[in-house]
């Protein structure tokens, strides 16, 4: 398990900073982050402007001239956006045809047809995580809400015991696995590999999801039984196809771009020689952008065509698909300007300085940092993006497994605990029909839950890889 030690000081070592710097530089990252939760908690701005005026806000109190903490703060949107933003495109793109042909459906009806009534609950993660792979939180939220209701109420379960499992699904591919935004974004700031990160997410999620899911459910329908809200109860699209894909070609485009990058990981790990043809073709073939580009050609005739869709339809399902993904775009871009920010500023430097005497493992601490900016602002993409910019000088000595794992322990601790700030709170919240009690003792604990699941499976990853 790695700690912090002297020889860490030497990767892209700079000036020393003097006691009085770190006093600024602390003050200066208070200061920048509790603008930021200030203006998205208080003053209800959206966290993309507020985490412009944040990075400012820090890059002033660090005494860093204003032009160098714009030029700072652009670089780090530009190199982000260059580095997820046709990813994060390309998944929204294949999200919205498994959305609109109806195989996200398919899926769904397969599997729960051949569910029993005990076995439902482990059927709703499996959904959950297979739907969850290639499309947002809140879009997952929305494809899956409907079944959750439908099931509950035909079926006469807790809406607890059928919606936690689905929902720790989804979180723990948007918290643990990429190519979710914020996993991809933390892989981008500390230079891990993504094929070994999607290998060790997919570890350690599976018991996560068990654990926050199907298991916790049975307590959460214990404390808070409630049935299903008549008027969330919405109709489905799929309903109005005359034909939807079927359900293996389905999962089998779902799942290939995350076999074609888990692929070009083995064979880096097998192979291990950069110059070898086998491992360029990999290298090609499993990178992320050809992966989820082969995804998504392959969508249009395997979703869509399969659908009956038209080229003309197919086009306008892309084209829709682009529009909602702005906001995430801006937001994951000036995460990434905010910590450039904190780069630039020395704030990783002075972290290493004064944290290399502590008897703590760099992978925890990552996870507390990552906690501490997810209470703050409620926000997971800001707390990931945010705590992988801290912690990027940790992972310079580290080896491609452990850089792998800090990246999934600022995931895990992103995930700690959503409550009122987080706007997935008030989603799950309206979409069951609870109050905010009831939301606290259910949502909220599962995602604790699943945040310290995940680290503890860290941890013990570190001591065997």
């Amino acid at each position: 398990m790695p700690h912090l030690s002297a020889e860490m000081l030497a990767a892209d070592a700079t000036t020393p900073i003097t006691t009085a710097g770190h006093a600024q530089l602390g003050i200066a990252v208070l200061a920048g982050i509790a603008v930021i939760v200030l203006l998205i908690t208080k003053f209800k701005l959206h966290a993309f402007l507020s985490l412009i005026i944040g990075s400012l806000v820090l890059g002033a109190a660090a005494g860093a001239p204003l032009d160098k903490a714009i030029a700072s703060f652009s670089t780090g949107l530009g190199t982000t956006v260059a580095g997820t933003g046709v990813l994060i495109a390309l998944g929204a793109v294949l999200g919205k045809l498994l959305a609109d042909s109806g195989g996200a459906d398919q899926i769904v009806d397969t599997i729960l047809a051949k569910a029993g009534r005990r076995a439902m609950p482990w059927a709703m993660v499996l959904i959950a995580g297979i739907i969850g792979l290639p499309i947002f939180f809140e879009v997952g939220i929305v494809l899956l809400i409907p079944v959750v209701l439908l099931v509950a109420k035909r079926g006469n379960f807790s809406l607890m015991r059928i919606g936690i499992p689905a929902l720790a699904g989804l979180s723990v591919m948007h918290g643990l696995i990429p190519p979710h935004p914020g996993p991809l974004a933390a892989i981008d700031a500390v230079k891990a590999n993504l094929g070994v990160t999607l290998a060790l997410g997919v570890v350690i999620a599976i018991p996560a999801a068990i654990i926050a899911g199907p298991l916790f459910s049975r307590y959460a329908a214990r404390w808070v039984d409630i049935a299903p809200p008549e008027k969330m109860i919405p109709q489905r699209t799929s309903d109005d196809l005359e034909k939807r894909p079927g359900f293996g070609i389905t999962v089998a485009t779902v799942l290939l771009p995350v076999v074609m990058m888990l692929a070009k990981a083995l064979v880096d790990v097998v192979v291990d020689n950069p110059a070898h043809t086998v491992q360029r073709i990999f290298d090609v073939v499993g990178s992320p952008l050809i992966a989820l580009l082969t995804a998504v050609v392959v969508a249009m005739f395997t979703l869509g065509r399969a659908a009956g869709f038209t080229r003309g339809r197919i086009a306008s399902t892309v084209e829709s698909s682009l529009g909602p993904i702005a906001g995430v775009l801006l937001i994951v871009g000036a995460g990434g300007g905010f910590k450039q920010t904190l780069v630039d500023s020395g704030v990783g430097q002075m972290i290493l300085e004064i944290s290399k005497d502590w008897n703590i493992s760099t992978l925890l601490l990552a996870w507390l940092i990552a906690v501490t900016i997810r209470l703050a602002t409620g926000s997971a993409t800001v707390a990931t993006i945010s705590a992988a910019g801290l912690v990027a000088p940790l992972a310079a000595d580290m080896s491609t497994t452990h850089s792998a794992l800090l990246v999934l322990a600022v995931g895990a601790g992103s995930l700690f605990f959503s409550h009122v700030n987080d706007a997935g709170f008030w989603m799950v919240k309206e979409y069951f029909g609870m109050d905010v009690g009831q939301t606290l003792k259910t949502w909220s604990v599962m995602e604790t839950l699943i945040s310290v699941v995940g680290i503890v499976g860290v941890l013990l990853l570190s001591l065997v890889v």
